[in-house]
């Protein structure tokens, strides 16, 4: 049961609907269908659901003029419909494909999100509007999100420039402003989310600079942390999941890290932090996630029991989801 004083929060990973899955969309028509029944009907059973939207939804733009820069993301109008269907309340654009196809496909993207009643963080007309948090009710109770990445520098908004919401936590402390945004959202709402894009890709740990970022981060009033960039789903330290994994792309796999197995995580969380966290395991088919089974199951499980045992995590099993408990 969920407390009156708690809400229940979904979160997913990178979602990424460019690319083939752009091409999938176009082919169908629509963007429904991109996720399985089962598995948009556990998004929507959450009282709110923040993810990663890896790309950016837009017709216009051109390629981000960087030679050193191998994949850029672009959806078509049409995507917003596979956010509605999982029932998406925020989005964060601040990571490094929402500028894939430059300012005007940035601008875009905000505009669809609007029309489409999706809040967004982490990017904006101007690096004030990128900074500032969004606030969400439900049951009673305001959540605030906060979205930052740090990389690349290059697509940090500026005064009067479009952009997301950057900050070097690679190698410098968690910048004041973040933390003022953190502590300013703090006042204004029962419970804040900081969701960051940290880290590099790969990684089945946090590494240093990410676990110092979540602690300040904690310290300076984040009820959690839900962070994402490795495309593998790592460990949780509640209050922080410190990545999410994918959720939804067409990515090339790799075998022994198992980039094509992820998590929808559930959160029950008030302002104390969080009661519970619950994972559902996914399998992420070539533009398609459903719920996975069997060998696949049993792989996402151990990996979550091992990742959380480095941390001192233990894990459960309760009726078909991967149950965390913090202390």
């Amino acid at each position: 049961m969920t407390d009156p004083a708690e809400l229940t929060v979904a979160f997913a990973g990178d979602t990424m609907l460019g690319r083939g899955v752009a091409a999938e969309i176009r082919r169908r028509g629509t963007a429904r269908g991109l996720v399985d029944p089962e598995v948009a009907e556990a998004a929507r059973a959450a009282d709110l659901l923040v993810l990663n939207l890896e790309c950016c939804i837009s017709e216009r733009g051109e390629p981000w003029p960087d030679p050193r820069k191998p994949f850029f993301f672009r959806a078509p109008p049409q995507a917003v419909e596979a956010l509605l269907e999982l029932g998406a309340s925020c989005v964060t654009l601040a990571n490094n494909h929402a500028l894939d196809f430059g300012r005007i496909a940035l601008l875009d993207t905000l505009a669809h999100l609007d029309g489409a009643g999706i809040a967004h963080v982490g990017a904006g007309a101007d690096v004030t509007a990128a900074r500032a948090p969004r606030i969400l009710e439900a049951r009673g109770l305001r959540l605030a999100v906060v979205g930052v990445t740090d990389h690349p520098h290059d697509f940090a908004a500026g005064p009067d420039r479009p952009g997301v919401a950057y900050a070097n936590l690679w190698e410098e402390p968690v910048p004041d402003w973040l933390l003022g945004e953190i502590a300013g959202a703090r006042a204004q709402a029962d419970v804040v989310v900081v969701t960051p894009h940290w880290g590099p890709n790969m990684a089945p740990s946090p590494v240093p600079h990410v676990q110092a970022a979540a602690a300040r981060m904690i310290a300076a009033g984040a009820t959690l942390v839900a962070g994402h960039s490795a495309h593998v789903f790592q460990g949780v330290q509640p209050p922080v999941l410190f990545d999410l994994g994918d959720f939804i792309d067409d990515y090339a796999v790799d075998e022994r890290l198992r980039n094509d197995l992820g998590i929808l995580w559930t959160v029950m969380v008030g302002g104390a932090g969080p009661r519970r966290v619950e994972a559902l395991p996914l399998r992420l088919d070539y533009c398609h996630t459903r719920p996975a089974e069997g060998a696949d199951r049993a792989w996402i499980r151990r990996r979550l029991e091992t990742a959380c045992a480095e941390l001192g995590t233990e894990v459960a099993e309760e009726d078909g989801r991967l149950v965390l408990t913090p202390p």
